[in-house]
């Protein structure tokens, strides 16, 4: 591999040169995706005048129980997801806690981000745990043990808004944990804003959603047009150099800023953006469109989507015999579901990634490193954790280091607390600008080789090279 041109902060420095810029061209390009600022300002009507009032249990923080079990909200009428183990703490920590901090999350356990609702929650309740077990959080002179009340969005943006204002006005929250998804963070967010309540979120990374002056909204991830670039830099690095691509989009606010992001990205870089296209959230057939790319004949295929579009692009991608170089994805092939699905199909495939353990952060946190987190989180859930779980674990830690940091669990300390952190954790530096994003937060890339998801990318934190060019379906 060639000698790296651009480091990761100097990728990061690239693209933060046009964040202004970018940001009112995302807010335009999204407005057919996500409800206008002003739309949102107000909050959609509480939960309880228009659906059968959810019904949550929330476990009491004592030596069985430190966090709540998943709850649901019926309105959707969907029947909830199977929650994931519920943590325990110690008993040694809960007879020295003084009381019991609640937080509250909306989050989509069904509904099509089921698969990375359920990682998410996996994150904060092993941050629940973890936590717990080392004696629970500190401020105002007394020991807090935690834990998280959720209700079930079923990835609706409107639910999510009304399920936060549930959260806040009858169950008392006064500290929130983010929802899965940029569109339903956008709305969420815009409740928590209203009632002046912290909103801390690793899995919304559409910038549109820190672009309206807010002041309660944090979110611990890279922004979107981060995710294209850092793949579409490791292309460039490769041998023979990539000179076309196609971009496929997903026409809801995240994944149209990651393919306006790669597209002006590739134009500085000198690649051919050959096509632009553009398909509805969550379709399952993809088929007209990997047809049309194909026609382009491109070396590198770049789809921003999420899992469902992702797996329906690689199975119509074999089934049509199309044959880029590279094939890239944002959300989806770091989830083991995708794996689990497309079996041989999936190799060669690489993603962009928020977080990997194989990264060398050294954190102040409760986790401290990438592989201590990795190690306790295979323990509690039988499985390598991927990025979204990870995100979810910064959530805590970024919260936890603004309550000790504001030695108080009041939301306006907290909230001024969060507004100047600048720590080092186990997922990486957590700083947030004025608008509330973590933009010197790096990311990765990995890819799948023989059944296993490796870290490719940047150089310095690689498992293994990249495989590249992707052998054609005929000769695999």
């Amino acid at each position: 591999m060639k000698e790296s041109r651009l480091s990761r902060r100097q990728l990061l420095g690239l693209l933060g040169a046009a964040g202004g810029a970018f940001a009112t061209t995302a807010l335009a390009a999204c407005s057919g995706a996500a409800p206008s600022p002003t739309a949102t300002a107000q909050p959609a009507p509480s939960s309880a005048g228009n659906a059968p009032a959810p019904t949550p249990t929330s476990a009491p923080a004592t030596a069985a129980a430190a966090a709540p079990t998943a709850t649901t909200a019926p309105a959707s009428g969907a029947t909830p997801a199977p929650s994931s183990p519920t943590p325990a703490a110690q008993p040694t920590a809960a007879a020295s806690a003084q009381g019991e901090l609640v937080f509250g999350s909306p989050l989509g356990l069904t509904g099509p981000n089921a698969v990375e609702g359920k990682l998410t929650k996996n994150g904060y309740d092993l941050w629940v745990k973890v936590v717990n077990q080392a004696g629970g959080i500190k401020a105002g002179g007394k020991t807090y043990t935690v834990s998280i009340k959720y209700y079930d969005d079923a990835s609706k943006p409107d639910q999510s808004a009304q399920l936060t204002e549930r959260l806040i006005t009858q169950d008392g929250i006064k500290l929130l944990f983010g929802p899965y998804g940029s569109p339903t963070t956008f709305q969420a967010s815009s409740i928590a804003e209203k009632y002046k309540v912290p909103m801390v979120e690793g899995n919304g990374a559409a910038e549109n959603i820190f672009s309206r002056g807010y002041k309660y909204i944090f979110g611990t991830l890279s922004p979107a047009r981060q995710y294209g670039a850092v793949m579409l830099d490791m292309a460039l690095h490769l041998d023979p150099k990539p000179k076309t691509v196609v971009i496929l989009s997903a026409n809801d606010n995240f994944s149209l800023e990651v393919g306006t992001g790669a597209e002006n990205f590739a134009k500085q870089q000198g690649l051919t953006v050959a096509q632009h296209q553009k398909y509805p959230a969550n379709a399952t057939d993809l088929s007209a469109i990997v047809t049309q790319a194909k026609q382009a004949n491109p070396d590198v295929m770049l789809n921003s989507g999420h899992l469902p579009e992702s797996l329906a692009i690689m199975k119509s991608a074999k089934e049509l015999d199309f044959n880029p170089k590279l094939f890239c994805f944002t959300v989806g092939p770091t989830t083991p579901n995708f794996l689990s699905t497309l079996k041989e199909a999936a190799e060669y495939v690489v993603a962009s990634s928020q977080w990997t353990d194989a990264e060398k952060w050294q954190g102040t946190d409760i986790f401290g490193t990438p592989q201590k987190f990795s190690e306790l989180y295979q323990k509690e859930y039988g499985e390598v954790p991927d990025y979204h779980a990870a995100d979810g674990g910064s959530v805590g830690v970024a919260m936890q280091a603004a309550i000790e940091k504001a030695n108080s669990i009041e939301p306006e300390a907290v909230r001024d607390a969060l507004a100047t952190l600048d720590i080092m954790t186990f997922y990486g530096p957590i700083k947030f600008d004025e608008r509330g994003i973590n933009a010197t937060h790096p990311m990765a890339v990995q890819q799948i080789q023989k059944g296993k998801l490796l870290t490719v990318w940047p150089a310095d934190v690689a498992e293994a090279k990249p495989l590249y060019p992707t052998p054609e379906w005929s000769k695999r």
